[in-house]
């Protein structure tokens, strides 16, 4: 977000800094990022993205759906773009009702079977897969994936 603008805000500058000096070199804390974002958004109409929200634990995932809320309550302007997997979709919509919108994607058995031979061709040991085994990998794994995504169900 930083990378577009002329000059980096101070406060960015200094958080980075004295998180660097701190044990262990570790980045800016939660609520150090929510005030860096403030401080941007102040002066351009930013877009946030964060992609897996249903990959990070519970209790973290309520405190960044809250601090998202916290920014777009302080900057309007701001968009977000999230990806998850359907089973987040309530806890959002509860934390950001009046500010979301929702779009399912699913991918296609085509998309499965594309990302499928892609791996498989990837594979290190490819001596320990024969031409049986690769068809009924890209029929099962497919078909199943599919099934689950229509249903609105978590293949994971």
């Amino acid at each position: 977000m930083v990378n577009g603008m002329e000059r980096i805000p101070e406060e960015i500058s200094s958080a980075f800094r004295k998180q660097k000096r701190a044990i262990g070199g570790c980045g800016p804390q939660l609520v150090d990022i929510v005030k860096m974002l403030e401080v941007i958004t102040s002066s351009q109409p930013p877009f946030i993205c964060i992609d897996a929200l249903d990959e990070c634990v519970g209790a973290q995932r309520v405190r960044v759906l809250d601090s998202l809320k916290q920014i777009l309550e302080t900057s309007p302007s701001t968009r977000i773009f999230v990806t998850g997997r359907p089973h987040i979709l309530a806890e959002m919509e509860k934390r950001l009702a009046e500010r979301m919108t929702s779009l399912h994607l699913s991918p296609t058995k085509g998309d499965i079977i594309g990302y499928l031979r892609i791996k498989l061709s990837e594979d290190e040991t490819p001596d320990a897969m024969n031409g049986i085994l690769e068809a009924e990998i890209l029929e099962k794994i497919p078909e199943n994936i599919s099934e689950t995504c229509v249903e609105g169900k978590n293949p994971m």
